[in-house]
């Protein structure tokens, strides 16, 4: 173990969070991800779950401005009085 790991461990007190729970939270994290769930078996190094789970969250995020412009385009050429219009500002609420 090196010993600026020594040293966090040492100074976090009760709030220490072990090897294998990281391998836990690893894993279970692996599992939310549609890139990495079907590999389960192989065998993913942690950097590379952190990773796909950045790459996945931009992915998801680039995908909500997409639909956050697309319903506001809708709703530009939408009666704003009617009931699809009032639809349409809830989703973007």
């Amino acid at each position: 173990m090196s010993s600026r790991r020594s040293r966090s461990r040492q100074s976090s007190g009760s709030s220490r969070i072990t090897d294998d729970q990281i391998n836990d939270l690893v894993s279970k994290l692996q599992q939310l991800l549609p890139e990495l769930r079907e590999r389960h078996s192989d065998k993913v190094s942690a950097a590379k779950v952190l990773q796909e789970t950045c790459n996945y969250i931009r992915n998801l995020h680039r995908e909500v401005d997409d639909l956050t412009e697309r319903l506001s385009e809708l709703l530009a050429n939408t009666d704003t009085s009617s009931a699809q219009a009032a639809i349409i500002r809830s989703l973007l609420m």
